[in-house]
């Protein structure tokens, strides 16, 4: 099987970046083929999980007096506020990297190692019971196999499998918390337990670093990785499902 990393520069905003990698997930069903991709979002942007009860639980008429871009991701989990942070997304045929455990603690490995190139020492959360859709946003409390700094979660990911195929995305947190998320909620939410790796390491981490150290990380993990096609090849595999991922309809369907 080929393996693809794509260091993906350009900034997109929310239901373009969800579009490309419902199409990563095509193309691994499809052709099995795996990719890592790593990107980031503009303008900034609030995404919720497949099923999250977003309409009830977040106060949509304060997101649109801030102007906040607003999505709803492919994959499950809850809210994430998407700025300053790096985003991956990693495709690939479900066999590859065994079930639905084994390909999250596989890939969070990648991660942990890409965090520690970074200077902080991380650790996989230990197991823990699926927390409920109201559990607060994301990064209010890690689940097993999350990346963690001393005992701050710094990576959360969402997966998704559908026919034969696997998509596992989500977020290094590298400048900003979640706070804001919380204060979107209609009712108070928990306190999070995240932090971002400027605050852990007392220094700025940018994009271009951290994807570096991921690139790094993977080459670990994976033997080898072929030379990316164009990527306008992966672009084209997002187009048929950019409609869906603007649309309010999906948005704000629950």
């Amino acid at each position: 099987m080929k393996w693809y990393f794509w260091l993906d520069s350009c900034p997109r905003p929310g239901w373009a970046n969800m579009a490309i990698d419902q199409g990563l997930l095509d193309l691994a069903a499809e052709q099995q083929i795996g990719v890592l991709r790593v990107y980031r979002w503009a303008p900034s942007c609030l995404s919720f999980g497949r099923n999250e009860p977003a309409a009830r639980r977040y106060d949509r008429a304060a997101i649109a007096a801030r102007g906040l871009d607003v999505v709803r991701r492919p994959t499950g989990g809850r809210a994430v506020w998407h700025a300053r942070e790096l985003t991956y997304a990693v495709s690939a045929p479900a066999d590859a990297l065994g079930s639905l455990p084994e390909a999250y603690r596989a890939i969070h490995q990648c991660l942990a190692a890409a965090v520690t190139r970074l200077g902080a020492p991380a650790e996989l959360a230990s197991p823990s019971p699926v927390l409920p859709l109201n559990a607060g946003a994301c990064f209010a409390r890690p689940v097993g196999g999350e990346v963690m700094v001393r005992g701050r979660k710094v990576v959360g990911s969402a997966q998704l499998r559908e026919r034969g195929a696997l998509l596992q995305h989500g977020s290094m947190l590298l400048e900003d918390s979640q706070e804001l998320v919380n204060a979107l909620l209609s009712e108070p939410g928990e306190p999070g337990q995240e932090a971002p790796l400027s605050e852990l390491l007392g220094r700025t981490v940018s994009w271009s670093e951290a994807a570096a150290a991921v690139e790094a990380a993977a080459s670990e993990w994976v033997p080898r990785w072929e030379q990316l096609p164009e990527p306008s090849r992966w672009l084209t595999a997002g187009a048929p499902h950019e409609e869906r991922f603007q649309s309010d309809a999906w948005t704000w369907r629950r």
